[in-house]
């Protein structure tokens, strides 16, 4: 139940603000997040996470477009092939921590 209120809270949140991540992503301020919080799993395709890097692993997420990716980094996602916990498991990061870090991975694996 708390996972649904978290993902309508978030919907809401982008409604409101008009995607509010849209022009604010920033790959360079990205890099720190990744490096301390995402790399773990990134880099070594834990739990079925995309290996950044990886173009044909997050291809099919790419194409779901920013916005998407970056609300499921934020609520969490489960997938076919693997699982992410809301934010990396690091509920300290902020939303435009998160959106930096998903940008930064998208540069490294387009």
């Amino acid at each position: 139940m708390s996972r649904f209120v978290s993902a309508a809270l978030v919907g809401a949140a982008l409604l409101v603000s008009g995607n509010a991540f849209a022009a604010n992503y920033n790959a360079a301020a990205g890099k720190p997040t990744y490096d301390a919080s995402c790399a773990m799993c990134h880099k070594a395709g834990m739990m079925g996470a995309p290996k950044t890097g990886d173009k044909a692993a997050w291809a099919p997420h790419i194409a779901k477009g920013m916005d998407k990716m970056t609300a499921n980094s934020i609520t969490g996602y489960k997938g076919a092939k693997g699982q992410m916990p809301p934010k990396g498991g690091n509920a300290k990061l902020t939303a435009q921590q998160v959106a930096n870090a998903v940008a930064y991975m998208v540069s490294l694996s387009k």
